[in-house]
This record gives C-alpha cells, sequence and structure tokens, in this order.
C-alpha cells in the first residue's frame, strides 16, 4: 500500500506496526505549548483485539497495511467452531474461532456470503454489512393493554439470535437489524 505520515493516521485506517496489523479507531493530532505537533491515536490489533494507545510524533511514518478481502459462504458452527468455504469451491472448508468471527454472526444463516479480511494470507476478521433483513421465526403475540408506547419483547430469527423488539412484530415479520449493535431498526414486511 503506502506510507502514511504521522497526521494521516486518522481513523478507519489500517496500519502495520512490527508486522502486525492495527485499525486505528481514534486520532487526534494537538500541540503541547512550544513544543512539536503529536497525533494521539487509539489502535486496535486485528487479530488479538487488544486496544492500545499510541503516540505518533511528526517524524513518525508508518506502512498501510496490505488487506485484501475475499468472499466466503458461511456453512455451520459446531461448538466453537465456525465453518465456511471459498466462494466457488464447496471442497475447501475451513474453520475459524470465535475471536476471528466475532459476535456478529450470530445474525447470519448458512450460505451467507461473507467477507474475509486477509493479512498475509490469514483470515484476521470478517467484514459484516452494517444492517440485515430477517424473518421473525418466533414471537409471543402482544398482550392487549402492554402495547404502550416503549413496549418491546424478544423475538427469535430465522439465523437463531434473539433481538429486543417493539410489541407490535410478529411471527413472520421481516426485520432490519443493525449488526453492530445487536439492535432492532425496522420492520420491512409481513410474509402472511
Amino acid at each position: 500500500m503506502g506510507i502514511l505520515p504521522y497526521n494521516e493516521i486518522v481513523q478507519r485506517k489500517y496500519i502495520t506496526l512490527d508486522g502486525e496489523p492495527y485499525e486505528v479507531l481514534s486520532s487526534h493530532v494537538f500541540r503541547k505549548q512550544q513544543r512539536k505537533p503529536v497525533n494521539q491515536t487509539k489502535l486496535r490489533h486485528m487479530i488479538t483485539g487488544k486496544v492500545t494507545e499510541r503516540s505518533f510524533h511528526q517524524t513518525d511514518k508508518v506502512d498501510e497495511a496490505d488487506l485484501e478481502e475475499k468472499d466466503i459462504i458461511y456453512i455451520f458452527n459446531k461448538g466453537d467452531e465456525y465453518w465456511f468455504h471459498s466462494e466457488g469451491n464447496p471442497g475447501d472448508r475451513f474453520a475459524l474461532s470465535p475471536a476471528t468471527v466475532g459476535e456478529q454472526i450470530r445474525f447470519f444463516k448458512q450460505k451467507d456470503v461473507l467477507k474475509a479480511v486477509l493479512f498475509n494470507d490469514t483470515i484476521i476478521s470478517i467484514k459484516y454489512p452494517i444492517k440485515v433483513d430477517l424473518r421473525v421465526t418466533e414471537a409471543m403475540p402482544a398482550v392487549k393493554g402492554n402495547t404502550a408506547q416503549g413496549a418491546s419483547k424478544y423475538v427469535k430469527v430465522e439465523s437463531g439470535a434473539t433481538v429486543s423488539v417493539p410489541m407490535f412484530i410478529t411471527e413472520k415479520d421481516t426485520i432490519k437489524i443493525n449488526t453492530e449493535t445487536g439492535e432492532y431498526t425496522d420492520r420491512i414486511g409481513s410474509n402472511f
């Protein structure tokens, strides 16, 4: 990729430090009194998930991480293993750990196509879409008089995840879910 000067190490950039990939979560360039400017950053290690803070000075430069993406198909999970295969090659099966796939995997079902992020030809994470549409498979009926504004209930969606939704959501409704927060955002429609 390229080399980034200290002031271009900003949020949503991916950099390499000591041969390891990091995502820049936040950055703030400031000057202390008569000193030279400093970029105070918060970095997340893309393999371990550990968050650290690091200051970059005017003379510092870092390499932009050379990340690749490839489409993979979600097959199933068994215990602590999540199984996938490369798109177009069902025989190329591989398992990923819960740390690699993250909690967002609960909003995806078999045969969904996902984007794998690779560093040095190794899958280090999965890039999920921010919102997904899922059909409600189990929902308790709303109790008359219990549909006051702000009331909610839990429903099960087709991926197996449980989501808090407003009382008017019923079985067979299709709802939109924010995969980053795990929250209901909208009702798409009903499949009666």
